[in-house]
């Protein structure tokens, strides 16, 4: 068993993770981050929760883009193919559950 107390991790470099747990390829992982992420696309589903910050999420639909402004408690799910970027406000810490390996 382990207990993490999200709000005590800090991360070593922007986007640094403690990985929690592996359940059959998928990963769930702590991020802590004080900077923005790269646009990316997923090769699976991914789901994003904000435990401690705020995070503005930017996402691509066709041309237009749109941004959601993720606040602590705050669930983003992206499907594959779902163009997304983060953008955090100052510290953040966020779980993230997806395949192991993915972007």
């Amino acid at each position: 068993m382990n207990v993490v107390e999200a709000k005590a991790f800090q991360g070593q470099c922007a986007w640094d993770a403690l990985n929690i747990a592996n359940i059959d390829g998928v990963t769930v992982r702590l991020h802590w981050t004080d900077q923005p992420y790269i646009w990316h696309v997923n090769d699976g589903p991914e789901v994003f929760v904000v435990l401690d910050g705020i995070v503005d999420m930017q996402v691509r639909d066709g041309d237009t883009e749109h941004s959601h402004r993720l606040t602590s408690g705050t669930v983003f799910h992206a499907e594959q193919g779902d163009a997304h970027r983060a953008i955090p406000i100052g510290e953040v810490r966020a779980l993230v559950i997806e395949r192991a390996g993915s972007v």
